[in-house]
């Protein structure tokens, strides 16, 4: 079996987000990166099935971006996988990553393509769809568990409003993770030296071009003062909400 996870090297959650002065882009000065924790979710259900099934399966993580992201790909290296691929072009927007995962892809027919639901930086949640969708693969989102069955079935399970839903497949399969999918894992030192000499492969990619261009950044609006209401007068609290255009 074969498992490609797709890898999104985004800033740690507790960075303090700042821009360039012209607004155009992240200012990475003193920016820790990480592995986008959803695609985490993805390499540890890959490795679960690893140490179930042996050698019989292989994973590859894959990240699109330029040399910043290969001490990310490392560490996806060192928390299991065996070997990793940077597509060296910048990512621009989803359908562009997209298309150069898809491509790829594509010719060395993976069984199960596993990415995060979405990345914490741009949140678009369209990567794992565009994908399957070019691929031709069934797609499942937004999933919370996976368990493998016999000839190449599976089954998924993913949070819907008001409960679980249960959805069966077969491979090959695109899935995007979330929380449940799997524990996250820690690399351990003997990981980290091994990172060391396992295959980080740089390719060229297919030159897909961006369908979206960012013209600017900018900061949400300042939150507005706190207004206190006496529990005693409650129409003081209608009449601030009709002020605001609320009711």
């Amino acid at each position: 079996m074969k498992i490609l996870v797709c890898i999104s090297h985004v800033p740690d959650t507790t960075t303090k987000i700042q821009f360039q002065e012209d607004g155009s882009a992240l200012n990475s000065t003193g920016v820790t990166f990480v592995i986008n924790p959803y695609d985490e979710y993805g390499l540890s259900r890959a490795l679960d099935f690893q140490e179930k099934e042996g050698k019989q399966v292989s994973i590859t993580a894959l990240s699109v971006g330029g040399k910043e992201v290969e001490a990310t790909l490392r560490k996806a290296l060192a928390i299991g996988a065996e070997s990793a691929v940077r597509v060296d072009k910048p990512a621009l927007d989803s359908y562009q990553v997209a298309k150069e995962i898809a491509e790829y892809a594509e010719p060395r027919e993976f069984d199960i393509i596993f990415m995060g639901k979405e990345s914490i930086d741009f949140n678009s949640a369209m990567v794992p769809g565009l994908v399957a969708e070019m691929l031709g693969m069934p797609f499942v989102s937004f999933a919370t568990d996976m368990q493998l069955g016999e000839e190449g079935a599976v089954t998924l399970k993913r949070e819907v409003d008001g409960g679980v839903e249960v959805v069966e497949s077969q491979l090959p399969i695109v899935v995007s993770c979330q929380k449940g999918m799997a524990e996250w894992r820690i690399p351990k030192m003997r990981g980290i030296m091994a990172a060391r000499k396992k295959p980080l492969a740089v390719i060229s990619g297919a030159n897909a071009e961006e369908q979206l261009a960012t013209t600017s950044f900018s900061y949400p609006p300042a939150k507005g003062d706190t207004v206190y209401i006496d529990a005693d007068a409650p129409e003081k609290l209608i009449d601030n909400l009709i002020e605001k255009g609320i009711i």
